[in-house]
């Protein structure tokens, strides 16, 4: 009888622990929103132009920003238009320089970044003449964000999207 008890038992025990171990597993979320801003120069631009984005990181915290990856690609959307045509054509030197490759590239933002301070990282794009170009075409980001501070015991990270251009006739 005794054995019957604890069999029920463990089999009431048992999914409740299951679900705890899973809840906790769950990946943990940025300690807070990203202090990073991302501005486009040109709401509208037409084939072969040229637009800037300007992406802003701030230290919120009260111990410097040691180490920064950051990667600046285009978004599936834009991926998908037949017939657009852009390239990076110029690093700001706000930076201590862009990756060779900017779509996927790395900003390299000078560190540490003090308590308070702001650096910002640039990027122009040229539109090709002979790109698509009307309403709905649109050139547009996303950026992925990690950064460490505390001396490297503390992170965070996060993806945000980066307004473009739309590409005018």
């Amino acid at each position: 009888m005794r054995r019957t008890h604890l069999s029920r038992a463990a089999l009431a025990v048992v999914p409740a622990l299951a679900a705890g171990l899973l809840l906790s597993a769950a990946p943990a979320q940025a300690d807070s929103p990203l202090p990073l801003t991302a501005v486009s120069d040109h709401q509208t631009t037409g084939r072969g132009g040229e637009f800037t984005l300007t992406l802003t990181l701030t230290n919120p915290y009260d111990t410097p920003i040691q180490f920064v990856y950051q990667s600046v690609q285009q978004t599936y959307d834009t991926s998908l238009e037949k017939g657009l045509k852009f390239t990076a054509t110029a690093c700001g030197a706000q930076t201590n320089g862009c990756s060779d490759n900017v779509h996927g590239g790395i900003a390299r933002y000078d560190v540490p970044l003090a308590p308070g301070a702001s650096s910002s990282f640039t990027v122009t794009y040229t539109v090709a003449p002979d790109s698509a170009c009307g309403p709905g075409v649109r050139i547009d980001f996303y950026s992925y964000l990690y950064y460490e501070y505390k001396g490297g015991l503390a992170n965070n990270s996060g993806i945000l999207g980066v307004p473009g251009t739309q590409v005018a006739c």
